[in-house]
């Protein structure tokens, strides 16, 4: 047996040491010049380890861009705690209601192309919705008595949840008929779930109320009416394929469903356990605009950030930056609840910061996602946050501990 000795010179040890310090004060360089604080960015990891380490989360993957520069990534714990797969990067989640930012930008889209005024009232288009009922008692539903609407529900009032439509997440038996009838139902599409959605009861009357809803489920529909190609193809066609978002879409290929998080929750003791129902990642056909899209934060990350540079991306221009800034304002004449926030086109947006008693800017905008996923776009600070896992039910703690953290970092 040969025995083969390797020698290392002295020079060549400082070489790689130098090589070495280089390499770590340019990375270092690098975040001082995007203003965070690469030590406070090392408390965020640490923060959410340990959320994951005590049993409160399966796994993350966080990702930051500051001024043009990607400024953090991390991919902690795992993507299934049966089999403790580790979280990579590329992992592909169900982004439930962070669809909603999506599908109201491919209608303004449409809105730039001069097929609609905003104010148009919404049977125009689509007919079954002028004779929409609203409930007389929102906790007795249809059997309390309905009545006719006081005014048009407008295409604005759908984009900023103003319009008395449900989402049936809440309580009351309105929400309750309103979630049997559009998610029990078993419809094969938009069309239908969205004509059995105007004959169920509508729980106030259009601009009197802010309140989350499916309305943008009527978007996707009204995509498919005013541009003749169902969701899927308009979204890939104009926003997916060009922004290189290769991993979004209703379904996933063979090899995308190997990189599909699993669904979490938790017992009756708190403890956290594989869901028992996983979402399906092939065969959906209901293309829809409330929820159902599949992405990564890397391919979300694209969306966010052409939104945050006036909807341009790459020399592309998406939507025009009048339309962004419309999109980011409040719309929602002070009905929506959370202190400092209103609420926009398809985003919530922050408009008096001292009064959400958090870490942020004015003119944030923002929204999530059912399986707690999350994501933000700051103008002020150049930068957009994305934060992935898989957990049911939704909890806006961590939310908000998500932006904390982020926040904390800025120097």
């Amino acid at each position: 047996m040969k025995i083969r000795v390797f020698f290392i010179s002295k020079n060549m040890i400082q070489k790689t040491l130098s090589t070495l310090l280089l390499a770590l004060f340019i990375s270092y360089l690098g975040l001082a010049q995007t203003n965070l604080s690469p030590e406070r960015l090392a408390r965020y990891d640490a923060y959410f380890q340990k959320e994951i380490d005590q049993g409160k989360l399966p796994g993350v993957i966080t990702l930051v861009y500051k001024n043009g520069e990607k400024v953090h990534e991390s991919a902690l714990g795992v993507s299934d705690i049966s089999t403790k797969t580790p979280m990579k990067s590329d992992q592909i989640f169900f982004i439930q209601s962070m669809t909603k930012p999506i599908i109201t930008t491919a209608f303004m889209m449409l809105y730039e192309e001069g097929h609609f005024f905003l104010n148009d009232p919404l049977h125009l288009y689509l007919p079954e919705f002028k004779d929409a009922q609203v409930a007389k008692d929102p906790e007795l539903g249809s059997e309390g008595g309905l009545e006719p609407l006081k005014s048009p529900i407008t295409l604005a009032q759908l984009m900023s949840h103003t319009a008395g439509f449900s989402h049936g997440l809440g309580s009351s038996k309105v929400d309750k008929e309103v979630i049997e009838g559009l998610y029990y139902a078993g419809h094969p599409d938009i069309a239908t779930r969205v004509s059995a959605y105007a004959k169920l009861p509508m729980i106030g009357q259009p601009g009197e109320q802010w309140y989350y809803s499916a309305s943008p489920d009527i978007l996707a529909r009204l995509i498919e009416v005013i541009s003749g190609k169902n969701p899927a193809e308009f979204l890939q066609e104009r926003l997916f394929g060009p922004l290189g978002m290769k991993d979004t879409g209703y379904n996933l290929t063979e090899e995308q469903h190997k990189r599909m998080v699993t669904l979490h929750t938790y017992d009756k003791q708190g403890k956290l356990i594989v869901a028992e129902r996983q979402t399906p990642t092939s065969g959906n056909n209901v293309f829809a605009g409330a929820n159902a899209l599949f992405s990564t934060a890397h391919d979300y990350s694209l969306f966010a950030r052409m939104m945050l540079n006036g909807g341009e991306w790459e020399g592309r221009r998406y939507l025009s930056s009048k339309t962004v800034e419309l999109m980011t304002l409040p719309h929602d004449d002070g009905l929506f609840l959370d202190p400092g926030k209103g609420f926009g086109f398809g985003f919530a947006v922050i408009d008096d910061l001292a009064n959400t008693k958090a870490l942020g800017s004015e003119g944030t905008f923002y929204w999530s996602g059912a399986y707690c996923t999350y994501f933000f776009i700051d103008p002020k600070e150049d930068m957009v946050a994305i934060f992935m896992t898989q957990v049911s039910p939704f909890s806006s703690f961590y939310e908000n501990r998500f932006r904390q953290m982020i926040y904390q970092t800025v120097q």
